[in-house]
C-alpha cells in the first residue's frame, strides 16, 4: 500500500497543483471539500474562457469569411494577441501549472501533452501577430481548444465525483448530535463531546450517534447501510449497537462504548479509503500504459509536425496537426481506468458489509479455484439443535419434541437449551409439567397427569435393560450426533438427535460456488463422523477432521499444493490459514473490522457473502479489463486520425474536436465504472 501517499493526500490546492487538474488523483487522493472546490474552479474558468472567446471568434478572419462579414480596427489583431493571451493564461492555467508538476515527478502524462499543444499553437500565433514568423495564427482554435478541455474536465470530474461518492456517503451516515443523559434530564450534545460510559437516549427513526451497549428500552434498528443485513435487527438490553444504525419503534438508552476512530463506521471508512488509495497489478499496468503512450504521442506529434512540413504544408498546419495528435492521445481515459472502478467495487462492498483491507487479494479472488470454510460457527452456527427426529408411536415428530423440550426447559445444559430452542423454532407450546428432577448424569424427568416423562442419554437404557431396535437411531449415531431419549411411563417414546446446526445459507453458498465451478471444502476440529455429515448434507467435495488449530495452515498449504485456495473462518483460531491462504476471509467479525490475519473482512456470519466477494472481484476486473480495452483501442484509432491519415478523404480534426473526442472518451470510462452497481 502506498502510505506516502495517503498520509499527503489532499496536500496539494486545487489552485495550485497537479492536484487540480489529474482527476484520477483528485478521484483518489483529494477529502470531499478539495473535490468540490477542484469542480468548481473548473467551472469558473471555463465560464470566464467563454465570455473571452465570443470576441475572439467575431475578430478571427476565418470566422469573419466563413459567415460572410468584416470587423477590422485600427489594433484590432492586437486586441486578438490580448484576449487569446487571457484565455491561455487564465483558462490554460490548470494545464501549465499541471506540466510542471508531472515533470517534477518525472512522470509525464495528460497535462504535459494539453500544456505543450495549447503552448506550441499559442506561441506560433503570438509570433505571427508580431511578425516573427509567416502564415495565419489561430487564436480561435486556440480559444476553442481551451474551453473544451475546461468543460471535458468539469464533465469528466462530475462523473469521477459521482463515481466514487459512496465514501462520502459513509461519511455522512454518522449524525452530529447526540441526546446526553444526565442526572434524569436529556441535553443535546455533539458527538464530539461524547466519551466511554456516557449514557445517550436514541429515539424512534433516529441513528445511533455512537457505538454502544443497550442499557434501557427495547427496539430494532436498520443497520443495512453498515453491515449489509437487510432485515432490521432487534436491540435487547446488553445487545451493542453501531454509530450510524437507524432507531425503529422504541427509545432506547446506550452506554458509549467507542467514539471517533474507534468506532465501527471510522474503522470502515479508513479501510475503503486505504483500499482505494492501495495499488493493484492493473493500475500498475495502466500507469506503465500510460507513460508508454505519452512517450509515443509526444514522438508521433514532432513526427507528424516534420512530416507535413516536408511535404510541402504551412507551417500552421503543421503545428495543427501536431497539437492534435498531442490533445486527442491524451492518457485520461486510460489512468482513470482502473482507478474509478477501485472507487466504485471497495466502496460497495463496504456497502454490503464486505470489508476489503487488500487490492491484490481481491484481485486473485477472481481465479480462486477451491475455497477452504471452517466448520464451527460458518457453515454452522456454532450452537447445539435438534437435527433429526425418530418417533417410535404415533405421537409424530412434533409431540416427541414437544414433550421432551417440556422437560427440558428446566435445565441449563447445552443439550436441553437446544432441545428447547428448537421447540421454540417449530411453534411449539411447553406442556406444563410439576415435580421437575435431575437424573444425575443421566437425564431429566418430570410429571404430567397420568404420566412421567424422562428425557435421558444412551446409558440410561443400557443400565435398565431398555431395548431401542431401530435402524434410523443407529444411522444418525452413526453420524457423530448426540443422541437423547424419551421415555414415557419409562418406554421409548422417540429420540433426538442433536448437532450443531448447518446454517441455511450455507447450501445456497456452496450450491453457488460449484456452480462457479470453485470445489468447497471444510477445515474442522471436531470428529470425523460429524464431518462427513456436514459435507455430506452441504455436498462438499473435501472435508478435514480432527485438526488442531496449529495444523490448519499446513492444510492449507496441501490444498495449495493443487489449486489456488481462499480459507473462510473466524480470523482468531483460523488466522494462521487466513494468512497462509491465497485469499484469507474472515466471516461473521460483525463491529470488528480490524482482523489482522484476513485480507478481506465479512461482516456478517453469512457464508453467501464469501460468494458475493468472488462475484464482485470477477466483475470489478471485467470492468477494468474494459475500461483499459475501451481507453487503449481508443488511442490506437485516434492518434492516427488527428495526425491526418484520412486528409486526402477530407477528415481533418481540429484541436478542439480532438478534445472533444479525447473528453468523451474518459467520461465513458467514468460511466462503465459506475455500471458496476448495476
Amino acid at each position: 500500500m502506498d502510505h506516502d501517499r495517503h498520509a499527503r493526500g489532499g496536500a496539494d490546492t486545487a489552485e495550485g497543483g497537479a492536484s487540480e487538474t489529474r482527476i484520477e488523483e483528485a478521484s483518489r487522493r483529494e477529502p470531499p471539500r478539495t473535490h468540490r472546490h477542484a469542480l468548481e474552479n473548473f467551472r469558473r474558468r471555463f465560464i470566464v474562457s467563454v465570455i473571452l472567446t465570443i470576441p475572439i471568434l467575431t475578430l478571427s478572419p476565418t470566422i469573419q469569411a466563413f459567415f460572410g462579414f468584416t470587423l477590422e480596427f485600427l489594433g484590432s489583431i492586437l486586441v486578438l494577441l490580448a484576449l487569446a493571451t487571457a484565455v491561455y493564461i487564465y483558462g490554460g492555467r490548470p494545464f501549465l501549472t499541471g506540466i510542471v508538476a508531472e515533470l517534477r515527478s518525472q512522470s509525464p502524462g495528460m497535462m504535459t501533452l494539453i500544456a505543450i499543444a495549447i503552448t506550441i499553437a499559442y506561441a506560433y500565433s503570438a509570433a505571427v501577430v508580431l511578425g516573427l514568423v509567416g502564415g495565419e495564427g489561430f487564436f480561435w482554435e486556440l480559444a476553442t481548444l481551451i474551453d473544451v478541455m475546461l468543460l471535458g474536465h468539469w464533465v469528466e470530474m462530475r462523473s469521477v465525483l459521482g463515481a466514487s461518492r459512496a465514501l462520502e456517503e459513509l461519511v455522512r451516515i454518522m449524525p452530529s448530535e447526540a441526546h446526553l443523559v444526565r442526572d434524569g434530564s436529556t441535553e443535546d450534545v455533539s458527538v464530539e463531546q461524547l466519551s466511554p460510559g456516557d449514557r445517550v437516549l436514541v429515539k424512534p427513526g433516529e441513528k445511533v450517534p455512537v457505538d454502544g451497549v443497550v442499557v434501557e428500552g427495547a427496539t430494532s434498528m436498520n443497520e443495512a447501510m453498515l453491515t449489509g443485513e437487510s432485515k432490521p435487527v432487534s436491540k435487547q438490553p446488553g445487545d451493542r449497537v453501531i454509530g450510524g444504525a437507524i432507531n425503529g419503534e422504541g427509545s432506547v438508552v446506550a452506554e458509549v462504548q467507542k467514539t471517533g476512530k474507534e468506532t465501527y463506521l471510522s474503522q470502515v471508512i479508513e479501510l475503503v479509503r486505504q483500499a482505494q488509495e492501495s495499488r493493484s497489478r492493473a493500475q500498475d499496468l495502466a500507469n506503465r500504459a500510460a507513460f508508454v503512450l505519452v512517450m509515443i504521442t509526444l514522438s508521433v506529434g514532432a513526427i507528424t509536425f516534420v512530416a507535413w512540413l516536408v511535404l510541402g504544408q504551412a507551417l500552421g498546419f503543421a503545428v495543427e496537426r501536431a497539437a492534435t495528435v498531442m490533445v486527442i492521445a491524451c492518457p485520461h481515459a486510460l489512468g482513470l481506468a482502473v482507478p474509478l472502478v477501485v472507487a466504485v467495487s471497495t466502496s460497495l462492498g463496504a456497502q454490503s458489509g464486505l470489508l476489503i483491507r487488500d487490492r491484490s487479494a481481491f484481485e486473485r479472488a477472481r481465479d480462486l479455484q477451491a475455497i477452504v470454510f471452517d466448520k464451527t460457527g460458518t457453515l454452522t452456527e456454532g450452537r447445539f439443535g435438534v437435527t433429526d427426529i425418530v418417533p417410535f408411536g404415533e405421537g409424530g415428530e412434533d409431540g416427541v419434541l414437544q414433550a421432551a423440550a417440556s422437560v427440558e426447559a428446566y435445565s441449563e445444559h447445552p443439550i436441553a437449551r437446544g432441545v428447547v430452542r428448537s421447540a421454540g423454532d417449530r411453534g411449539l407450546d411447553l406442556i406444563p409439567l410439576e415435580r421437575f428432577r435431575a437424573i444425575l448424569g443421566k437425564g431429566v424427568e418430570a410429571d404430567a397427569p397420568g404420566r412421567n416423562l424422562k428425557v435421558v442419554g444412551p446409558g440410561y437404557l443400557q443400565e435398565r435393560g431398555i431395548a431401542v431396535d431401530d435402524g434410523r437411531v443407529a444411522a444418525v449415531q452413526q453420524q457423530g450426533k448426540t443422541v437423547v431419549f424419551l421415555l414415557e411411563n419409562d418406554r421409548p417414546a422417540g429420540a433426538l438427535a442433536l448437532a450443531d446446526i448447518i446454517r441455511k445459507e450455507s447450501r445456497e453458498a456452496i450450491d453457488r460456488l460449484k456452480g462457479m465451478g470453485i470445489r468447497c471444502m471444510m477445515l474442522t476440529g471436531d470428529n470425523w463422523y460429524v464431518a462427513r455429515w456436514v459435507a455430506d448434507e452441504l455436498g462438499l467435495d473435501e472435508f478435514f477432521a480432527e485438526v488442531l488449530p496449529h495444523e490448519k495452515a499446513d492444510k492449507i498449504r496441501e490444498v495449495q499444493s493443487r489449486f489456488r485456495v481462499a480459507m473462510v473462518g473466524d480470523g482468531i483460531n483460523d488466522a494462521p490459514a487466513l494468512v497462509q491462504a491465497d485469499v484469507g476471509i474472515a466471516i461473521g467479525a460483525g463491529t470488528d473490522v480490524a482482523v489482522e490475519s484476513a485480507d478481506i473482512v465479512l461482516v456478517r456470519n453469512d457464508p453467501r457473502d464469501a460468494v458475493a466477494i468472488v462475484s464482485l472481484s470477477k466483475k470489478t476486473y471485467g470492468k477494468m479489463v474494459q475500461n483499459l480495452l475501451w481507453a487503449t483501442g481508443y488511442n490506437a484509432l485516434a492518434i492516427p486520425l488527428a495526425a491526418g491519415v484520412l486528409i486526402g478523404a477530407g477528415i481533418v480534426l481540429t484541436p478542439a474536436v480532438g478534445a472533444i473526442f479525447m473528453s468523451a472518451s474518459t467520461v465513458i470510462v467514468a460511466i462503465n465504472a459506475r455500471l458496476l452497481r448495476m
